[in-house]
C-alpha cells in the first residue's frame, strides 16, 4: 500500500503563550501543499524502514517507526510493517516532512488493520508522535490551536502560486522556540488570514502573513533573510518563513515570475519548488 505524505506551510503562526506544561500555546493557519513524500507499507513479521536518503535515520528516531509503535500500543497488536520511504520534502525546513510521513503511516495502519479510527482517535494517536502530525493526518486547510491538536478545517477559495526556497542550513525547532521565548515576538492575526482565504481576498492574504518564530530563526540562519529580500525584490506579493524554518515561501499570481526566480535560485544551490495549496 502506498500513501502520499503532503508537506505544509504556515501562512500565519502566532505564539499565544507558554502553557503550564511547558508547551507553547499556538494559533496557526496551516495549508497542505501539492508536494509530498511517498510511503509504502506492507505487513511483515517485524517493522523495518528503508529510505532513499542516506542521512535519515531508519530506527526509533524516525517518525514513521514512532507512529507504528504508537499504533501498536494504542490498539494492542504486534503486527509489524515493512516500510519504504521516497523522501522529497527537505528536513529541518518548516514543511512538516517528518510529521507528514508519520501521518501517512497512521492512515495506512488504520486501513490495513481495519481499525476504523474516529477523527478523535486519529488526533490522539498523532499527538503522541508530534505537534504537526494531527494536521498532517487530514491534509485540510485549517485554523489550528493548542499545541497543534485543535483543528478547525475550512475551504480555501483564493488561488495563488507558491514558491518554496530553502537554504542549505536548516533550523532546529527547539532552538527557534527557545530564542523566541527570550524575545518580544509579533502576533499576527490568524483569523484575518482565515477570512481572506475563504473570501478570495488575495491582497488580504498577503497583508495577513506573519510568523512569531521568524525573527528568532533569522538569527540562527542568516540566509533566510537573504532569500526573503530576494523574493521581495523580484516582486512576490507576500513572503514569509514557514514554521520554524528555514524554508521561505513567496506568493504570487504570476507564473512567469515563479519560473524565472526558480532558475536563478537553483543556481545558488538552494532547494526550490513551485507548488500550490492542495
Amino acid at each position: 500500500m502506498k500513501e502520499r505524505a503532503y508537506a505544509k506551510i504556515n501562512l500565519c503562526l502566532d505564539i499565544a503563550g507558554v502553557r503550564e506544561d511547558g508547551y507553547h500555546e499556538l494559533k496557526m493557519i496551516m495549508v497542505p501543499l501539492n508536494f509530498y513524500d511517498v510511503l509504502e507499507m506492507v505487513p511483515a513479521s517485524e517493522t523495518t524502514l528503508t529510505v532513499n536518503r542516506s542521512y535519515l535515520p531508519v530506527n526509533e528516531k524516525n517518525t514513521i517507526i514512532t507512529a507504528v509503535k504508537v499504533m501498536q500500543e494504542m490498539y494492542g497488536f504486534t503486527q509489524g510493517f515493512a516500510c519504504s520511504l521516497s523522501k522529497h520534502i527537505p528536513t529541518r525546513a518548516g514543511l512538516a516532512g517528518g510529521s507528514a510521513d508519520a501521518a501517512a503511516a497512521i492512515r495506512m495502519i488504520d486501513r490495513m488493520m481495519h481499525l476504523n479510527m474516529s477523527r478523535e482517535e486519529m488526533i490522539a494517536a498523532a499527538k503522541k508522535v508530534g505537534s504537526d502530525v494531527p494536521f498532517c493526518v487530514f491534509n485540510q486547510p485549517s485554523y489550528v490551536e493548542g499545541t497543534g491538536d485543535i483543528l478547525y478545517p475550512f475551504e480555501v477559495n483564493t488561488p495563488m502560486e507558491i514558491l518554496l526556497v530553502k537554504p542549505r542550513r536548516g533550523v532546529s525547532t527547539k532552538e527557534a522556540f527557545a530564542l523566541a521565548d527570550s524575545r518580544e515576538v509579533v502576533h499576527p492575526d490568524c483569523q484575518a488570514m482565515r477570512t481572506a482565504l475563504i473570501n478570495n481576498d488575495y491582497e488580504g492574504v498577503c497583508a495577513s502573513l506573519g510568523n512569531s518564530l521568524e525573527a528568532a530563526s533569522l538569527e540562527l540562519v542568516s540566509d533566510i533573510r537573504n532569500i526573503k529580500e530576494n523574493l521581495k525584490g523580484r516582486g512576490f506579493d507576500g513572503v514569509l518563513m514557514s514554521g520554524s524554518g528555514s524554508t521561505v515561501f513567496g506568493l504570487t499570481r504570476n507564473r512567469d515570475l515563479v519560473e524565472s526566480t526558480m532558475k536563478e535560485l537553483r543556481a545558488r544551490r538552494y532547494f526550490v519548488r513551485h507548488t500550490n495549496i492542495l
